[in-house]
């Protein structure tokens, strides 16, 4: 059975948004000049309206995030703003300050539809509910609700609801994280994290006896839902949504593609228009990539490992295990290629890696000469 689902992509600017829907999202969303979760992933008014014209084309959306909160003084802005992206057919926009809503109730806004961003730790029955009945299109959920939560919700709303399948993830919960704003003063709620959670700590006891040295025990995995898509398609969500906003172009075709790829295999009927024929394989594990994890409680609780205390960084596919290691290189069961990089955890579970220089041999048993590139 067929079931309508918007894939809903990031687009760090206008080719990630063009790349996106030419790779089968059915909407993206994307920052404005100011005012978004993501500083450093802005866009003028003139590339929104360009990235609209691209997207309309093929009956997809283009969603604007103004999803920080907002000073007094800088309310008239915002207002201005909205009015401009208004105007240039964007399809709504993601808010974290209710106020937004009711000047758009009020008509000082125009009527454009307007979604409550995950900032608004939409984590409860009772909080969409009340988004709902003060006027909201469509709500995104917190990223910590699991299946059961998300089915309840979705039992016992009419608004429509959004969720994301795939990305980056905060160690705290949706829209409450205040360690970069106490800490620094930059604030993730004025799209200005300074990303405490993938730096390395000690832990220590009470006594200050040193229990785990050096690990980066805030850093988590990344979010990869792809193998409960038919469960979010049988429960009736109504978007899926891939983050991402600061991603390159790379990560933004990959991702979309493989997750357009699962839907039409699933069942998921798309809401733009067209179909897509892709020249590759879509793999999450070719671009940016941390450990994966669904990241859905049962109870409150993980049944697996979340976190990934050796890095933060991307991990990439695995590879496998040299058969021989020589003072220059080393022999390995795999295609490596020149320029590729690999990364290893050493036996103190440090985390390190190098950029292939030299290939020799055959394709699949070969010795490789390396440069080190440890960070």
């Amino acid at each position: 059975m067929k079931r309508t689902v918007e894939l809903l992509a990031p687009a760090k600017d206008l080719i990630c948004a063009t790349e996106a829907v030419n790779h089968g999202a059915d909407a993206v969303y994307m920052g404005a000049a100011r005012f978004g979760a993501r500083s450093a992933a802005g866009n003028t008014t003139a590339d929104v309206e360009k990235a609209v014209n691209y997207a309309h084309r093929y009956g997809a959306s283009v969603y604007v995030t103004l999803n920080t909160l907002l000073y007094d003084h800088e309310l008239s802005d915002a207002v201005t703003m909205t009015r401009e992206l208004y105007q240039a057919g964007v399809d709504g926009l993601i808010i974290q300050d209710i106020r937004l809503l009711y000047l758009r109730n009020q008509r000082v806004l125009p009527p454009i539809p307007i979604h409550a961003s995950t900032q608004m730790d939409n984590a409860t029955l009772e909080k969409v509910l009340f988004l709902e009945k003060e006027g909201f299109d469509r709500v995104v959920l917190a990223r910590e609700l699991g299946l059961d939560e998300m089915k309840k919700i979705r039992e016992k709303t009419s608004v429509p609801l959004e969720c994301f399948i795939h990305g980056a993830l905060c160690v705290s919960y949706s829209g409450k994280c205040y360690i970069s704003q106490a800490d620094c003063g930059r604030s993730a709620n004025r799209g200005d994290c300074a990303q405490y959670c993938r730096l390395s700590y000690d832990l220590e006891d009470a006594q200050g006896n040193v229990l785990i040295k050096n690990k980066h025990l805030l850093s988590l995995k990344d979010m990869d839902r792809s193998p409960v898509l038919p469960q979010l398609l049988d429960m009736g969500i109504n978007s899926l949504k891939i983050e991402g906003r600061l991603k390159g172009v790379d990560y933004v075709k990959n991702i979309t593609a493989y997750y357009r790829r699962l839907l039409d295999a699933s069942g998921g009927e798309k809401t733009s228009l067209g179909s897509c024929t892709f020249f590759f394989d879509p793999d999450p594990r070719k671009t940016f990539h941390r450990d994966r994890t669904e990241y859905l409680p049962v109870n409150g609780r993980f049944k697996e490992d979340v976190h990934q205390w050796n890095t933060p960084k991307s991990t990439g596919a695995l590879l496998g295990k040299p058969v021989a290691v020589f003072r220059d290189g080393f022999q390995i069961n795999a295609g490596i290629s020149t320029g590729d990089g690999l990364c290893f955890t050493l036996p103190d579970g440090t985390f390190s890696g190098f950029s292939v220089s030299r290939v020799e041999g055959g394709p699949y048993l070969s010795k490789r000469s390396f440069t080190d590139n440890r960070h």
